[in-house]
Parts: C-alpha cells; sequence; structure tokens
C-alpha cells in the first residue's frame, strides 16, 4: 500500500503522533511518504524516521504569551501560497492519504478525489464530547480545515462516541518517580510569563523545555532546549507535569501516571475542551491563569494512578493496510480497543459536572 501521511507541524503533539504511526505502518510493509506544513522546516527536530519528507508553509495560529492572536493569524496566512501548494502537490499513485489535521494534503487529495482518512485529536470534536468555547465558526473550522472522507478522532475516553484512544509512544525509559522533580512544557508561552511562579518553590526541581539555544540552570529551575530523548528521560523520571492543554503530552503523563496540571491557551477552543475533560474525568488539574497557589496547590495534591492504554498504533496500522481501512472493520476495532480501558477514577481534582463514562466498550 502506497500511502501520502500529512502533518500539522504546530506545536510537537502532531509529530509525536506520526512518528507513533511510522513505526507501525513500516511494521505493516507500507511505503509511506511524509507531508509536513506549519512550522519552519528548521524547527524541526528528530525528524530521521521520516526519511526525505516534504516541508510547506501550510497554516498555523499566532500566539502570544500563551493567547491566540486572531487578527495576525489572518494576516501571516499567505492564502495565495497556501492554494499554489494545493495545486502543486501531486497525489497521484497514492493508495490513500492519512492526515493529521494538516491542509495541503488535505486539499490536494479531495481536489483529486484520492480516498483520504483523518486521525487526529481534532477530529474528536465533531462528536458529542467535553467542549468549551465551540460556535458556529470553530465547529466549521474544525471539520473544513483539513477535510477528509473519513475523520478518526483520539481522546483520553470514549464518551460513548465513535472514537478511539491516544496513541502513546512506547518508551525504553523505566517509569520513575522522583519526588519534587517536575516537567514544564509550556511552548505558547514565553519564560518570563511563568519563570518568576516557579522561582517560589525551591523545594522543587523543574526541568523546563523552551525553544532555547543551550541548556541553562537557574538554581532549582533547568531550561533546556527541545530534546527527544532528553525530554522523554525527564518526562519519565518526573512525578509531576506542567503543560499546555495540548493532547499528546497530558496522554502520556495519563498513561504514566504523572500528576497533571494544565494551563489552557486562551482563545483557542481545543485546549480549553481538553482541560474541560481532563479535569472531569479527574486526570488533571487545571490553571487558566498559572499562578504561585495554582502550582502550590497542585503540588500538594497526590499522583493518578497510570491508565495503560492499549497499543491503538499497531491496531489502526493493522486495520489500514491488512483490512484496507473498510468502514465496516471500524467499530470492532474501537470496542476492542476501548474494552482494554479501565474506568477513569473518581475525581480528585474537581467537583463540577462530569461526563458519565461507562467501563469497557461504550453501547
Amino acid at each position: 500500500m502506497k500511502i501520502l501521511y500529512g502533518i500539522q507541524g504546530t506545536g510537537n503533539g502532531h509529530t509525536t503522533r506520526a512518528r507513533i504511526m511510522a513505526s507501525a505502518l513500516a511494521a505493516e510493509g507500507a511505503d509511506v511518504d511524509w507531508v509536513f506544513s506549519g512550522r519552519a522546516p528548521g524547527d524541526y527536530f528528530d525528524m530521521e524516521v521520516f526519511g526525505d519528507y516534504q516541508c510547506f508553509r501550510g497554516l498555523t495560529f499566532v500566539t502570544r504569551h500563551g493567547r491566540v492572536l486572531y487578527p495576525q493569524t489572518f494576516l501571516q496566512s499567505h492564502l495565495s501560497r497556501l492554494y499554489r501548494d494545493i495545486r502543486s502537490l501531486d497525489v497521484s499513485g497514492y493508495d490513500l492519504l492519512l492526515n493529521d489535521f494538516e491542509p495541503i494534503t488535505a486539499w490536494a487529495a479531495k481536489r483529486a478525489g484520492l480516498r483520504s482518512i483523518g486521525l487526529s485529536h481534532q477530529a474528536a470534536f465533531q462528536h458529542a464530547i467535553p467542549k468549551r468555547g465551540e460556535n458556529t465558526f470553530v465547529r466549521w473550522f474544525m471539520r473544513y480545515f483539513a477535510p477528509v472522507d473519513q475523520a478518526i478522532g483520539l481522546h483520553w475516553h470514549h464518551f460513548n462516541q465513535s472514537i478511539l484512544p491516544p496513541l502513546v509512544e512506547p518508551s525504553h525509559y523505566p517509569n520513575e518517580c522522583q519526588k519534587g522533580e517536575c516537567l514544564v512544557y509550556l511552548p505558547f508561552a514565553h519564560l518570563d510569563d511563568f519563570l518568576p511562579q516557579l522561582k517560589a518553590f525551591p523545594d522543587t526541581r523543574f526541568y523546563v523545555y523552551q525553544q532555547v539555544p543551550e541548556p541553562r540552570n537557574e538554581g532549582h529551575i533547568h531550561i533546556r532546549p527541545f530534546s527527544r530523548e532528553g525530554f522523554q528521560a525527564d518526562l519519565h523520571r518526573c512525578e509531576g507535569v506542567i503543560c499546555s492543554a495540548g493532547f499528546e503530552l497530558p496522554s502520556e503523563a495519563i498513561q504514566l501516571g504523572k500528576k497533571l496540571l494544565v494551563q489552557p491557551v486562551i482563545g483557542q477552543m481545543e485546549q480549553q475542551s481538553n482541560a474541560l475533560a481532563l479535569s472531569q474525568l479527574g486526570y488533571g488539574a487545571v490553571a487558566q491563569v498559572l499562578s504561585e497557589k495554582a502550582i502550590g496547590d497542585w503540588l500538594a495534591m497526590p499522583r493518578q494512578r497510570p491508565v495503560a492504554y492499549p497499543n491503538v498504533a499497531q491496531a489502526l496500522a493493522r486495520w489500514i493496510v491488512q483490512e484496507n481501512a473498510q468502514a465496516s472493520g471500524f467499530e470492532a476495532l474501537r470496542n476492542e480497543l476501548w474494552q482494554a480501558v479501565p474506568e477513569p477514577e473518581v475525581n480528585r481534582y474537581d467537583t463540577s459536572t462530569r461526563p458519565n463514562p461507562t467501563p469497557g466498550a461504550a453501547s
């Protein structure tokens, strides 16, 4: 099977998910070409698994100090270039497009009549899941930013919907819990936005990953440039994680049983909704403002038990390659995967409304 795979390059979660699928698809013998957009080519790192991949400018949100800037996003969109890239991308010779919220390959496949499957967290928002900040524009954007024939959403719980569990990267690091050590990853904020708050807790060692040229230490705060191996080593060793309310890193933290504090990006419906879901499921605490009080309250909380998600990537790759991604087999795949996921614990972080999740496969 010859597959074109389009990846949204904004943040690192989409790329992490792509690495997981790359290994699973290779194990099934699929021939995959990769396209990335939404990030400057020089900002990607640890990309060897994707071989001779292509990069396009694409579309991405402009953020500053943890807030989406919609006027600047529109002004920097370069829609004419996006249109040219869509028209110039040759998708002939492929049997299938797999797409993780990437607009150029999605629209090129649509123009050419190439069958397409979306595999993303964003696709889950086409279903009845916890949402905050949704409106008509957001619904339109989620559906048509990267349109596909079949959209497969991923989430931390099924919510009785036709979605799948997260893809979590296998790791060779032991899952430890060094008390007083925390990983911090806030890619949409500046260091000055949160370092003063972290300095108020000298008994906690914070390992902060940001786009910096070289590592440096400021007492108990250890600032590190992006590094997949270093990041994974610190993630597996730490007691807790402070991060934005994306999807992939919280998924890893949940599976490892790390204490989780998220700060959702202001004005970003997906992150606000993720924060709501984490709170309702009892998987993490939420701080709209990352204050000293919010951090202190969270540090005093107990750890979460690990949630063992199944090997979703392996099951998906097998369904795509061996069963030719037949829709008739998807529900059986979905039920099989959710049966392996334990029911969420009683909520320890929030006493507001919760979903009514049922254990095992959804009815």
